[in-house]
């Protein structure tokens, strides 16, 4: 089974969500006390391959670094941003998504953005900020299918709707937040 990751981190180069979209199952956010190795393993179950872009620099040492998770040496790792230099499409993410005509419902935010979003969430507890900063995250993992399937000119599937948030320590992906608590 294939995974796509994203992370978003603090400031202070912490992690404050992980996303993973599995096409079979749906979105998982991990999020501030969720983040755990436990919960990201957890999430992982059954998962042989993760997508990222930019992940070999970026998201995977950082939760290497969190976590302790080895997530390179766990799993095959494929960094969709080396295929996408391998095919001349150069830039970030949410300029390849743009050259290549993927949308995002977050369009104009970046990661600038995410971590100023983060900050208005814990220091003020603006859950509007941090459901905008979902939302941002959820589009970068959602968008990562649809980019290989564009470097690998494939049909792209359907998009699984499915979407689970832990957020407490004290939650595992065993008891995730109804709908009502999200």
């Amino acid at each position: 089974m294939d995974a796509y990751l994203d992370i978003e981190t603090t400031w202070q180069r912490t992690i404050s969500v992980i996303g993973i979209y599995l096409p079979q199952r749906g979105t998982i956010q991990l999020v501030g006390a969720g983040v755990s190795d436990v919960n990201l393993y957890a999430a992982l179950a059954g998962v042989e391959t993760i997508f990222t872009f930019n992940g070999a620099s970026f998201d995977l040492p950082i939760i290497y670094k969190a976590l302790g998770a080895d997530l390179k040496r766990e799993f095959v790792h494929c960094d969709l941003l080396r295929e996408c230099r391998r095919q001349n499409l150069r830039g970030g993410l949410k300029i390849v998504e743009q050259k290549i005509g993927i949308a995002r419902s977050t369009h104009g935010l970046d990661g600038r953005d995410a971590l100023r979003l983060w900050q208005a969430y814990e220091s003020y507890n603006d859950q509007a900020a941090l459901d905008l900063l979902l939302r941002y995250n959820r589009d970068d993992i959602i968008n990562l299918p649809r980019l290989r399937c564009y470097l690998h000119k494939v049909k792209e599937p359907d998009l699984h709707p499915h979407v689970t948030i832990w957020h407490a320590s004290e939650q595992s992906l065993l008891s995730p937040l109804s709908d009502e608590e999200q």
